[in-house]
């Protein structure tokens, strides 16, 4: 196994300045520490990341998603993580990252540099850096709707979105609905590339046609609202699947707006059963993913990689949640 002896020589610096450099020492340049660093990493050093007597550390690395405010969509994720981490005694930090970082810094760079042995990771795009670096890292990471092909050393955590469109698209048909539309996210995403796939199956198995006119993408809620609602009006649609909830609540506002009158012209159903779900008006009938057990399957799929033991996927059941967002067919 590669050691500090060969980090040095390979640098042509003194054993004890690699050492320095591992430890976050005053007298070393950040520069320097990040060149052992990369090549600690470029070797693959593995001794242990934890100095003599402190914890060992886990991280949940979170971008682009609110996770300290109660109604934040990661908050439940987050906790849910440290619920089964900190009783089986590890530390668990919850870190913000950017795009930004991940330019800067490689993934295996990073967790060596705080010496967390393992991450669940929240809110990449398919676009982010370190997607490429998790393509090959030996540093276990779980991601919440995100997939990496061929590296057991990542695996995947999420609802099944298959059943869950499923339930949603029978759910509709019961109710008379042929003309099922849907409005989705960018498909730099991977969960919105998997939801869109997953209510095309859905509407295949119930034999109801799709056609592309009666769908829509886009990063932008506004642009979803705005560009593509308008479209799925004009070809009568009687019904809409939404993404996720907040474009559901903005598709219902803007459906409203327009004179639309819900659920009796047409209805709305989202997906995730966020916070607010239960207080839109009407209240948004949705498909529920429960975050907080997410959280703690994140935790059980990496203490199982940590194991040696190579999740690929762990999907959670999903749940339709009725209310009064979507009625019969007029």
């Amino acid at each position: 196994m590669p050691t500090i002896n060969d980090i040095a020589a390979r640098l042509g610096v003194a054993k004890s300045t690699v050492s320095k450099a591992m430890n976050n020492a005053d007298d070393i340049s950040e520069s320097l520490r990040k060149k052992v660093l990369e090549t600690a990493v470029e070797i693959g050093y593995e001794k242990t990341r934890n100095k003599k007597n402190s914890p060992r550390k886990l991280c949940v690395l979170v971008e682009n998603m609110d996770y300290k405010s109660p109604s934040g969509f990661g908050h439940d994720l987050v906790l849910g993580f440290e619920q089964m981490a900190v009783p089986a005694g590890w530390q668990a930090d919850a870190v913000m990252i950017t795009n930004e970082l991940q330019e800067q810094t490689s993934y295996e760079v990073f967790m060596l540099s705080h010496r967390y042995e393992g991450s669940f990771i929240l809110g990449l795009s398919l676009l982010d850096p370190w997607m490429k670096d998790l393509q090959t890292a030996k540093t276990p990471a779980v991601l919440y709707d995100n997939y990496i092909q061929d590296n057991p050393f990542v695996s995947y955590v999420g609802v099944n979105n298959i059943e869950g469109f499923k339930m949603a698209v029978s759910y509709l048909k019961e109710l008379g609905h042929t003309r099922i539309g849907y409005l989705g996210g960018d498909m730099n995403s991977f969960i919105s590339r998997e939801r869109y796939q997953a209510y095309l199956s859905a509407m295949e198995q119930h034999g109801l046609a799709t056609d592309e006119t009666l769908t829509g993408h886009s990063y932008f809620v506004s642009e979803c609202t705005h560009k593509y609602l308008p479209v799925l009006l004009e070809h009568q649609v009687t019904a809409i699947l939404c993404e996720h909830d907040l474009l559901a609540n903005s598709v219902m506002v803007h459906c409203m707006e327009c004179g639309y009158k819900i659920p009796d012209d047409i209805s709305i159903i989202g997906f995730d059963d966020a916070a607010f779900s239960a207080f839109t008006q009407p209240p948004l009938t949705t498909i529920r993913q429960n975050r907080n057990a997410l959280g703690r399957c994140g935790y059980y799929a990496l203490a199982s990689l940590l194991d040696q033991t190579f999740i690929s996927s762990l999907l959670l059941r999903a749940e339709l949640v009725v209310r009064e967002s979507a009625g019969k067919a007029k």
